[in-house]
């Protein structure tokens, strides 16, 4: 039978087998938030809703992606940002003893995609896409920062998105054509 058909079955096989390590991360990452089992609720939930729209392919990135987005909103609403690079490594969570090693080196690997899937993107939509979604800025602040109207900061970050979905699809078209 197809995944499509037991959605309960996929989502205990993908989503549910990261619960335990994204409740640490986040409690590391974010200690005193009380809202870590809303932010996870929340993320599930966007999880689902992007396999449902067939736009999900790496169910663990989008997750912990997610997650983190969500965190990261709650403490901007709290006036406490915490804004952090996408690319520092957070060396406590590499010694980190909740995660196993392969988890460790699995999310650095991911990041490292990450990382790479926003240098590739042209240097104005890189750095729009870099304050909207790893600064969190709002769009009207980018806009007014970079002299350029609401409407080019939206149509940037659409393209990036593209950009960036377009990268992790022949990423995953070359892993295949490999195994």
């Amino acid at each position: 039978m197809s995944e499509n058909l037991q959605p309960r079955k996929w989502f205990a096989e993908h989503v549910q087998p990261h619960e335990p390590t994204l409740r640490a991360w986040l409690h590391s990452q974010f200690p005193g938030n009380a809202e870590i089992e809303d932010i996870m609720q929340e993320s599930f939930a966007r999880v689902w809703q992007a396999r449902l729209r067939g736009e999900l392919r790496a169910p663990k990135a989008f997750l912990f992606a997610t997650a983190r987005n969500l965190a990261l909103d709650y403490v901007r609403r709290q006036n406490v940002l915490r804004a952090e690079p996408l690319t520092d490594s957070d060396e406590a969570g590499l010694l980190d003893e909740t995660a196993g090693v392969p988890e460790t080196v699995q999310r650095n690997q991911e990041l490292a995609l990450l990382t790479e899937a926003i240098q590739s993107l042209p240097d104005r939509c890189r750095q729009i896409f870099t304050l909207r979604k790893i600064y969190g800025l709002p769009q009207a602040q980018i806009a007014a920062q970079l002299g350029v109207s609401e409407h080019t900061v939206s149509a940037q970050l659409t393209i990036g998105l593209h950009k960036c979905t377009e990268f992790f699809t022949r990423l995953r078209r070359g892993s295949e054509g490999r195994t």
